[in-house]
């Protein structure tokens, strides 16, 4: 038997990973943007915009990095789906805890300022 048996799916090709590189380095441009556009450092007139859900866009667009990153650079992708629902399951669950609690102290926070 070669090793190529043993390991029966295909590794994408080094252009798929530099175009993930490249949608990973526009993602985090796009943090840095809505950081200083909510903080005002893009003009006064962005301000108002951004700032109210500049941590909920950063969430999610952190969110995809990651989803990149374990999918493509972590090999998930190639992974049996037993061994990437192992991985993916806690996180979900982390995830909607995360944004039950983001949701709950901001209620606490628009109750308590009343």
């Amino acid at each position: 038997m070669d090793a190529l048996t043993h390991d029966q799916h295909a590794h994408p090709r080094p252009g798929l990973y530099l175009k993930v590189a490249l949608v990973l380095f526009v993602l985090t441009a796009l943090e840095v943007l809505a950081f200083e556009a909510g903080r005002g450092g893009l003009g006064a007139g962005l301000r108002p915009v951004i700032e109210p859900i500049v941590v909920e866009l950063l969430i999610v667009l952190s969110a995809a990095k990651f989803v990149l990153v374990a999918m493509f650079y972590m090999h998930l992708k190639q992974d049996p789906k037993l061994l990437a629902n192992l991985f993916v399951m806690p996180l979900l669950i982390a995830a909607v805890i995360i944004a039950a609690l983001i949701i709950l102290f901001q209620y606490w926070r628009t109750v308590g300022a009343k």
